[in-house]
């Protein structure tokens, strides 16, 4: 068993950090004097594409690298702060040609390039709402995306245009402009009622007026799934601007002359809060690599590229893990000083395998889509209590709470279980569910926002995970944390990888049944099955631990990183499977 804690001290950190926490810290900030930070719009305004590129591209850091883009070979090509100015004005003069108004909607399909930038911060520029799609999705799910936010102009490769969305065009009547390249920078094939990109991009101006947003006017749109067949678009604003930097400057540590690399897909919100706009707000070089996981090539890009700050997901250091310690091993990263990761808890042992074997703790975060930025964290000067998501950030006021008899809000105390709320307004709260405002205002009890996931808050203030809400497993009057079994599960050596669910019991109300993937050297059998129940039972005792046990060859997730425990539960029960466009499809 590892210890319960991970120690620290400020003469080990290589850099003094950002955020050292304490109760003067925590008094003295406000988001007022954090605004201060920010250049706004020269006119009067805010505009997220001008505080993440013009401002730099206007002063000391213009010739500073902002992205980093690495081909399949692993070489890079150096974008700097002024060259993605004058691009990003490039592509906002050619939505202007077309006649695009601010306040449409900006659909951006593409792989991790150059062309993923443009979009994003040129359509900001002109005051498009802007929103990223994942590149992993088929037809169907981006035919509901598009339709649901009344695309206008859609942004893509040719590759994808012709496998994803060309059979489903004419179904989009709002879709205005079409906009092609080629993902391997060569020459595209015309195609009907589509334009080249970069044809219209060589013939525009380099100099471009931003609109004159502000902090209220709406910029990005993220999709979440649901248990229902329809997502949900939730709307963010170009003040959440602030959020993002404050975050990315005391959650992430990020320094001027880090090296940063964001693993996140740009179809999910990290991979816009914090692979696009966050280092770029805080003036950092970003690694943009688009590849598919592959550890071999990830430990070669921390060690070529002297990456100093990485943010990435649970799934992805699980299968760091599977893949062992000796490849690990095999590669030197003297450069890297602070590893996080967010998307779904972090198990215990993947915090410690972290120190073991990159020489560094993973430390976990906690968010939504919803809150637009990380809320809940362990910050790298904090000592970190593996398991926990840390404590809230500066600027974030959270509490546990549960609903009285009439509805009121209790607040409830250390240790006990009850939903996450967070105090608003802060800067990159939401602001609507697409076309579903009742379902949106059902989220609010006053001035607090009702998360949905079920926590405990400890007595030294740090935030623990139990499921949400729909997934926490009730039994003989229990209730199980999914998160806390699979952990537990996770501590046996053969393990790579568990998931839980509940299943309905007659007598116990929920039994516990355990989806487990092994890692390599390891084979399934009756055997290893009863040796994992009975581990299970050791660690969490018989009430908590799984009265069932499958092996299987991998779990469900979606492309952000999630367990899909909902989709185990529905194909367990033979019910529907509800949403399922944003899963993880095999490659």
């Amino acid at each position: 068993m590892h210890p319960p804690l991970i120690e620290k001290t400020l003469a080990n950190l290589p850099l003094t950090p950002n955020w050292i926490d304490s109760v003067q810290a925590r008094e003295a900030f406000s988001w007022q004097s954090e605004a201060g930070a920010l250049a706004g719009l020269p006119g009067g305004g805010l505009n997220l594409a001008f505080e993440a590129v013009d401002r730099h591209a206007q002063g000391k850091n213009r010739l500073h690298t902002a992205l980093r883009i690495l081909d399949r070979n692993g070489s890079g090509r150096d974008i700097s702060y002024a060259q993605l100015s004058k691009q990003t004005n490039r592509f906002a003069n050619v939505l202007n040609t077309l006649g695009v108004m601010p306040g449409e909607r900006l659909f951006v399909l593409c792989d991790r390039g150059l062309e993923l930038y443009l979009g994003v911060l040129g359509g900001l520029k002109l005051g498009c709402v802007v929103s990223p799609l994942f590149c992993a999705f088929g037809p169907e799910p981006i035919e509901t995306r598009l339709r649901l936010g009344e695309a206008s102009v859609l942004l893509t490769s040719e590759s994808l245009y012709r496998r994803k969305v060309a059979a489903i065009r004419e179904r989009l009547p709002a879709l205005k402009h079409v906009l092609l390249y080629d993902e391997r920078g060569g020459e595209i094939a015309p195609l009907e009622g589509t334009l080249n990109v970069h044809q219209l991009l060589a013939q525009a101006e380099e100099a471009f007026t931003i609109a004159s947003t502000t902090s209220d006017s709406p910029a990005l749109l993220h999709f979440t799934s649901g248990t229902t067949g329809t997502p949900k678009g939730v709307l963010h604003v170009h003040g959440a601007v602030l959020t993002h930097r404050v975050t990315g400057k005391y959650a992430l540590d990020l320094h001027p002359d880090d090296v940063y690399w964001c693993t996140a897909d740009p179809g999910w919100v990290t991979g816009t809060s914090y692979g696009i706009f966050a280092p770029l707000l805080l003036g950092v070089t970003s690694v943009v690599e688009g590849g598919e996981f592959d550890a071999e090539r990830w430990y070669r890009i921390l060690e070529k590229q002297q990456v100093t700050v990485w943010y990435t997901a649970p799934t992805a250091i699980r299968l760091l893990m599977k893949a062992g310690a000796a490849l690990a091993r095999s590669h030197r990263f003297a450069s890297l000083r602070f590893i996080a990761s967010v998307g779904e808890p972090l198990n215990p042992e993947a915090v410690w395998w972290g120190q073991e074997v990159l020489g560094l703790p993973i430390h976990d975060n906690w968010w939504q889509t919803e809150t637009g930025g990380i809320m809940i964290a362990n910050t790298v000067a904090m000592p970190i209590k593996p398991g926990s998501m840390g404590k809230p950030l500066p600027g974030v006021e959270a509490a546990i709470v549960a609903r009285g008899d009439e509805g009121q809000l209790v607040f409830l105390g250390d240790n006990e279980v009850g939903d996450l709320a967070l105090k608003q307004p802060w800067p990159a709260m939401f602001r609507t569910y697409l076309g579903q405002e009742e379902r949106y205002r059902r989220c609010f009890v006053a001035e607090w926002y009702l998360s949905g996931d079920l926590v405990r808050r400890d007595a030294d203030g740090y935030y623990w995970f139990i499921g949400r809400s729909d997934d926490v497993i009730k039994s003989a009057g229990h209730l199980i944390g999914p998160f806390e079994v699979e952990s537990a599960l996770m501590e046996h050596p053969a393990v790579a990888e568990a998931a839980v669910i509940g299943k309905p019991d007659p007598l116990l109300g929920e039994t516990v049944k355990a989806f487990v993937s092994l890692k390599a050297g390891f084979t399934a059998s009756q055997a290893l099955h009863d040796e994992l129940l009975g581990h299970g039972r050791k660690r969490l005792g018989a009430v908590v631990a799984p009265k069932e046990l499958e092996f299987v060859e991998a779990l469900p997730h979606t492309r952000s990183g999630k367990l899909m425990r909902r989709l185990l539960k529905a194909r367990e029960l033979g019910l529907p499977e509800g949403d399922t466009s944003s899963m993880e499809r095999p490659s």
